[in-house]
């Protein structure tokens, strides 16, 4: 996220991005929230339209709802936005990723995994995969010409599109290998956390 940010602010000077910029920003932005459904995906011995749906929903809404957030915060927030957005973000993964390997290494070979859709999980992963999209929306903030709202419709509709696609695709690779997808997941969510971290601490840039 760093490399986007980083490319984003530059281009706060521009009086107005185009369809196609939007766009590039919303895919970059869902990567995240691709990965975690990819996880969730894992956890299902076969594909669940509502967990596809409800991962769409729950990560669309929020990578939408965060830049908007960002846009009236204003610029003037930035600087604390982005001095601990990464940090909340890595925790929330890490222990989310935590206690899914944990559950996975408790629970018996016969018993199945836990896709869980509850409130309070779906919460966190959600906070945690957008949170960094506040300084996407403090960005737009600081430029002549934006159009807020189909902007961060735009970035919706992708991550929802995007973690949807994440679900079938954790799902074709959860049934092949049911017995350490749990473990798997909870491992991408820790290292998703940990990308997070560094690229905010270190400026390292990666390619998903």
């Amino acid at each position: 996220m760093a490399k986007i940010k980083k490319t984003i602010f530059a281009a706060s000077k521009i009086l107005k991005m185009s369809f196609v910029e939007i766009l590039l920003i919303g895919i970059g932005l869902s990567m995240d929230a691709f990965s975690v459904s990819v996880c969730k995906g894992l956890t299902t011995k076969k594909f669940s339209w509502k967990m596809a749906l409800v991962c769409g929903l729950w990560f669309g809404f929020f990578q939408a709802l965060m830049p908007l957030i960002g846009y009236f915060l204003g610029a003037q927030f930035e600087q604390y936005i982005t001095a601990v957005d990464h940090w909340i973000a890595f925790g929330l993964l890490f222990l989310i990723g935590a206690n899914m390997i944990r559950e996975s290494l408790s629970k018996k070979e016969d018993q199945p995994q836990d896709g869980s859709l509850g409130f309070k999980t779906m919460l966190l992963l959600a906070i945690a995969t957008s949170i960094d999209a506040l300084a996407v929306g403090v960005s737009f903030a600081c430029m002549e010409e934006v159009n807020i709202w189909s902007s961060v419709l735009i970035i919706g509709l992708t991550t929802f599109v995007f973690s949807m696609l994440g679900v079938r695709i954790g799902n074709v690779f959860g049934s092949k290998f049911e017995k350490s997808a749990g473990i798997v997941g909870g491992i991408i969510l820790i290292l998703i956390g940990l990308k997070i971290l560094l690229e905010d601490l270190c400026g390292i840039s990666f390619l998903w």
